[in-house]
């Protein structure tokens, strides 16, 4: 295998995917004067990332990346930003660079949920000599800290839903299928697949308005987490403005994710939504999860 660059000490490509997530870690990379090119994946960036981008690449062109790599020097890679869907095999066809590497992408995306995915696509990139790295290594400042990082403070009950649906996002993660759960009043309602976070949520409204689930006053708690033994260089479990306002529609009372595991999104937007609104958001270190609930 190539020889991989040292952290930190080299270019950086931004591979950027939807959301606001990576211009956020554009402005954090600016402040610190890193070196820092971005690349916008093609059907998936917004409009204001592929404004700032210095290439616009979809999937299927992983030979042009790899080429663009090389040629500004880029030693170092963080993928950051969510990606709505897995490449149509058809058009790498049409790229003789991408082409000859065929074989290793078949293995990559034709097999495996979406951590071995990612993992496999990883592989990929340090296979051509670049360092894959993550948000801890360039903007930890982004990931949720321990504790209740709000006003608004879960009470007992909230803090057993919490622990069942802390569970059932472990289950869930050893099987490679979600990052998220809901518990409401002592039981799990729901498990985050394939159609992600806010179609959960919007699901979990529909069970109040229909009532399946008692929709008398606020309760239950969204999980987020990262997978067991998943590579947190990639797809972090993420929560933001949007995640607050699909909690409130679905008469939740708080939201919980992984401290050091997990991003917040526009953070001072995200807490001043959640206070306004009295929900509570809070950062779960799992290892001290034994030292019990808030006072009620």
């Amino acid at each position: 295998m190539p020889q991989l660059a040292d952290a930190g000490s080299a270019r950086l490509a931004l591979i950027a995917g939807n959301g606001m997530i990576p211009r956020q870690i554009a402005d954090v990379l600016v402040t610190s004067g890193r070196d820092f090119q971005i690349v916008a994946i093609k059907g998936e960036a917004d409009e204001e990332t592929r404004r700032k981008a210095h290439a616009e690449l979809g999937w299927s062109e992983i030979g042009r990346l790899h080429a663009f790599l090389k040629r500004t020097q880029c030693k170092e890679v963080l993928f950051i930003g969510g990606v709505t869907k897995r490449p149509d095999l058809l058009p790498f066809l049409t790229d003789f660079s991408t082409l000859k590497r065929l074989p290793a992408i078949i293995r990559a995306l034709s097999s495996g949920g979406d951590d071995s995915l990612l993992t496999k696509v990883i592989r990929l990139f340090e296979n051509e000599g670049f360092r894959v790295v993550g948000i801890k290594d360039v903007a930890p400042q982004l990931l949720a800290s321990s504790g209740v990082l709000g006003r608004a403070k879960p009470s007992k009950a909230d803090w057993h839903d919490l622990e069942l649906a802390l569970r059932a996002t472990e289950k869930l993660g050893e099987l490679d299928i979600g990052q998220a759960a809901v518990a409401v009043g002592g039981r799990v309602i729901a498990l985050e697949g394939a159609e992600g976070t806010d179609a959960m949520l919007q699901r979990c409204a529909e069970l109040k308005s229909s009532g399946r689930v008692s929709a008398r006053g606020r309760k239950g708690v969204l999980v987020k987490t990262a997978k067991p033994n998943q590579d947190l260089r990639v797809d972090l479990p993420t929560v933001g403005p949007k995640t607050i306002e699909l909690a409130l529609a679905a008469g939740l009372s708080g939201i919980a994710v992984e401290a050091e595991g997990a991003l917040i999104a526009d953070k001072a937007g995200t807490l001043q939504k959640a206070d306004a609104a009295g929900l509570f958001v809070v950062g779960v270190d799992r290892a001290r999860m034994s030292d019990g609930p808030a006072d009620e």
